[in-house]
């Protein structure tokens, strides 16, 4: 766009927490806050259903991160999964549908540095191992369902060695939301001095070797088993033999199979000199819940036993796991109802997978990088509190990205950079821009900090975001700038592409929410910014929309601010990019606040088109700047309600993003 010059005063610029500060004190600061990480303590878990976080024994000594920093991938086959899962470096590994292993029982060798997710709760391999070989470290295996290996007559697993998960002298492995069932031998073995285990809210069931731990000499495993579901599993429910450190919590023990051979059937049994600590567990329906060799010590405390009989051994003082980390503790009467519900694969957990920056990537870019061309799933990038000076492109062959601040206030997170559209255009100078569909950021700011009153440049426009595509949501976001701060654009003038934003505050002076998208802006802060003049300093809005498109912008139940002085800020122009006769703007102000600032005829010409010819209206607006005149077009009553956040956005889809809210 080719706009007049945009200047402020010398000494009129800002520094974000200045403005953040502002907003809060016009009371529409962080409308809501973001859901980041809650430190630890002593009483509180940190092994919620859904944390993408290790804990226990498997967050200590550098902690398990499985992929973090990696690639994400989606694999449907077992020549895919096979050569992302032995690779060299690190990936995350989608594994959507139902995988085929062959030859019957054969092992998918996965080595370090690896995440092995299932998509959604559809996730599975079948009639294959996944086998860890020794040395292998940092390993992640979450939301999966692996099963039926099991040869028929060889209930003890005698003849073929086909474990669901096999490791041998490993370390830093978390095993999470698994489901284990039908295999050759062990569900889950963990053998030979692997260490930093953590097995948590995974389903074992119909079989006769659940998970078994050590086959060592040493006592050097530690490992936590937490909100598991050992469901007709005949023994090692588990079997700890010679475990420095053995933690299990809240585990869930029900119908063992081979009724009719009690002899062989067991709950958790301490072997050799294994320290075992068991704690809030409920036992229904078990035969020797918990037994420990005399050589072993084994504490139980606060667990549910209903229908047992056998053994209930306890002796030793075995360990605290409090000075090993932090947990806390379900009631043992709520096992039965946590555990059925949330363990094994969770539709929710599969649907998307996170990536944490700086934590696992440097920059919001690298973070963007790692996701799958073609993504079909939500993939989280997790940006940590502190300003990322960079500039971000998601491009349109990257669909369903969340841009999620961590921070309690939106300030707290910024991406900020400071090209002017002289060196780039609009698409050049965008701090970051969205190609893609289906693209949604929370709790963050935006920012274009180019000082335009220090340069002269025949192109000042500076963007802080610039969208092209289609359903795009901004939530509890800043946008901060001059010229330009906004564009919400499409790939061209006939396409529409729609953009949903709440909560939020958008700043800037001359033609500062601009574009062809459909764009509804609802519940928000817009604060027009003087440039010092006493009769014009700037436009609001312009708007180019399709002219057989009857929704451009819609301005709902928001505030719009100033400090510029009375009279002196118009609502909008009409913009035609290029002189395209066809662009025509629409835009809709409704039930908004409207400061003195505002024009007494709010709407003006461009570029030789007239304000008259496009369709630029109000409805039911408030405040010292809200007026009706010959020159304030107002929408009727019977037009307003077919204008309504629903019909701006609804498309052929009947996308809704309001309706969580």
């Amino acid at each position: 766009m080719t706009h007049l010059n945009s200047k402020r005063l010398p000494g009129s610029g800002r520094t974000v927490a200045a403005v953040m500060g502002l907003v809060a004190a016009l009371g529409l600061g962080s409308i809501g806050e973001a859901q980041g990480a809650t430190p630890a303590s002593p009483t509180m878990t940190t092994a919620t259903p859904w944390t993408d976080r290790a804990h226990g024994f498997a967050s200590l000594d550098g902690g398990t991160t499985g992929g973090a920093g990696g690639k994400v991938v989606t694999v449907t086959d077992q020549a895919s999964l096979a050569r992302y899962a032995a690779a060299e470096e690190p990936y995350i590994i989608r594994v959507a549908g139902s995988i085929e292993v062959a030859p019957f029982g054969s092992d998918i060798v996965v080595g370090s540095d690896k995440t092995i997710v299932g998509v959604g709760d559809t996730g599975e391999i079948v009639h294959g191992e996944l086998h860890l070989n020794p040395g292998t470290s940092n390993v992640i295996i979450r939301n999966l369902t692996i099963r039926d290996s099991y040869v028929e007559g060889d209930w003890d697993g005698k003849t073929n060695d086909f474990d669901a998960i096999q490791m041998d002298t490993v370390d830093h492995v978390w095993i999470d939301h698994n489901r284990f069932t039908h295999m050759g031998d062990g569900l889950l073995d963990i053998r030979k001095d692997s260490q930093y285990i953590t097995v948590s809210h995974n389903q074992f069931t119909h079989h006769n070797k659940a998970l078994g731990i050590g086959w060592t000499s040493n006592a050097l495993t530690q490992i936590t088993i937490d909100h598991n579901w050992f469901q007709g599993t005949k023994q090692r429910n588990p079997s700890a033999d010679n475990c420095a450190y053995a933690h299990l919590y809240n585990n869930y023990f029900t119908d063992q199979v081979r009724d009719d051979d009690p002899v062989w059937t067991y709950g958790s049994w301490a072997r050799g000199r294994t320290k075992m600590v068991l704690e809030n567990s409920y036992f229904d329906g078990v035969r020797h819940p918990y037994q420990a060799d005399a050589t072993a010590e084994l504490v139980e405390r606060g667990s549910i036993l209903k229908n047992t009989t056998g053994r209930h051994d306890e002796w030793g003082d075995a360990f605290d796991p409090r000075e090993f980390y932090r947990y806390r503790l379900d009631p043992a009467a709520a096992v039965p109802a946590l555990v059925s519900r949330f363990s094994g694969p969770q539709k929710r957990l599969g649907d998307s997978v996170t990536l944490r920056v700086p934590g696992d990537y440097p920059t919001v870019q690298a973070a963007v990088d790692a996701v799958p061309r073609g993504n079909a799933s939500t993939v989280v990038i997790a940006v940590a509190p502190g300003t990322y000076r960079e500039k971000v492109h998601i491009p349109s062959n990257k669909p369903n990205i969340v841009l999620q601040g961590t921070g309690q206030d939106r300030s707290d997170t910024v991406i900020v950079y400071d090209t002017p559209a002289e060196y780039g255009g609009s698409s050049g100078s965008a701090t970051v821009r969205i190609d893609a569909n289906d693209v949604t950021a929370r709790n963050l700011t935006f920012s274009n900090d180019f000082d335009e009153a220090a340069h002269e440049l025949k192109g000042e426009q500076a963007l802080a975001m610039k969208t092209n595509g289609d359903r795009i949501v901004f939530e509890n976001t800043g946008f901060l700038g001059n010229q330009d701060t906004l564009m919400t654009n499409s790939p061209s003038l006939t396409t529409v592409s729609r953009v949903y934003i709440r909560d939020s505050y958008i700043e800037g002076d001359v033609d500062f929410i601009y574009g062809r998208a459909t764009t509804v802006i609802e519940r928000s802060v817009i604060r027009a910014l003087s440039r010092g003049s006493t009769t014009n300093n700037g436009y609001i809005t312009a708007a180019s929309t399709w002219k057989d498109n009857p929704y451009g912008f819609l301005i709902t139940d928001s505030r719009i601010v100033s400090d510029a002085p009375d009279g002196s800020f118009h609502l909008g122009r009409p913009w035609h990019p290029g002189g395209d006769p066809d662009a025509i703007a629409q835009v809709l102000i409704r039930n908004t606040e409207l400061p003195a600032a505002i024009k007494a005829s709010p709407w003006t010409d461009m570029s030789g088109f007239s304000w008259k010819d496009a369709r630029l209206t109000e409805y039911r607006n408030y405040g010292p700047g809200a007026a009706v005149t010959a020159d304030r077009p107002q929408m009727s009553d019977e037009e307003a309600r077919t204008h309504t956040v629903a019909d701006y956005l609804q498309g052929t889809d009947n996308w809704a993003p309001y309706a969580r809210h």
